[in-house]
């Protein structure tokens, strides 16, 4: 895929899933459905505040190196620890997450390693398009968790953007009233921007936009039975 196509349906509400875009509008959860609502962040905006900032001086002992995605056992092996350590559904192997079978990917694919003392404690998965970059998948070893390594790898892919001067960070989604998907307001709620699928355009994130997207979502997609489903 080329990358300024890859550009072109981040920016309409799509997101990767394994070799193919897709997009949705909710998601089920325990038999209920939410609203899903895409977010994305404007580089040139992008100012870290004292929490994120505390967070890079804090792990910048962390050796990081951006080098193009190439699968290897000893990534496999660390996502299946991550795997068995988390608390929510996740695919089995990183080749279930990226390529589902395939044999090549049809992505501009990188990843974000995080070594100490040369051991491979975590992975940041990121798609490169010509002006944007969408993160995929973060992944690290159980006993750092203290160090809040999804996060901070998600403020380096964000880094690594702004030097190569894009324009926009895809995070993917969040989930309204699921407050799981919170974390990716994590770096900077003031140059965060979420989609409006129903108008088609990005407007500056607020909770506000989010509820009042929300109820359109329910009102114009599902029948009056789970309107309130919600509720």
């Amino acid at each position: 895929m080329r990358g300024d196509a890859l550009d072109f349906y981040l920016a309409q509400g799509y997101y990767r899933m394994q070799q193919d875009l897709f997009t949705c509008q909710f998601v089920p959860f325990a038999g209920r459905p939410y609203t899903a609502h895409w977010l994305r962040l404007t580089l040139a905006r992008v100012q870290w505040g004292p929490e994120q900032r505390r967070l890079l001086r804090r792990n910048a002992r962390f050796a990081a190196t951006v080098r193009p995605f190439r699968p290897t056992d000893e990534y496999e092996e660390l996502y299946a620890r991550y795997r068995d350590a988390i608390t929510f559904d996740a695919a089995p192997t990183i080749d279930d997450v990226l390529l589902g079978g395939e044999a090549h990917s049809v992505f501009n694919t990188y990843v974000i390693e995080l070594r100490d003392n040369g051991q491979l404690i975590a992975a940041g998965i990121f798609d490169l398009g010509e002006r944007t970059l969408a993160g995929i998948l973060n992944f690290y070893d159980p006993t750092y968790h203290k160090f809040s390594l999804g996060k901070y790898l998600m403020l380096l892919k964000m880094d690594y953007g702004r030097r190569l001067r894009l324009d926009y960070y895809y995070p993917g989604y969040l989930v309204h009233n699921y407050p799981k998907f919170d974390y990716k307001l994590f770096a900077c709620v003031a140059a965060t921007e979420v989609f409006d699928s129903i108008r088609g355009r990005w407007q500056p994130f607020s909770w506000e936009a989010v509820d009042a997207h929300s109820a359109e979502l329910f009102a114009d997609w599902l029948p009056e039975s789970l309107r309130n489903i919600e509720e």
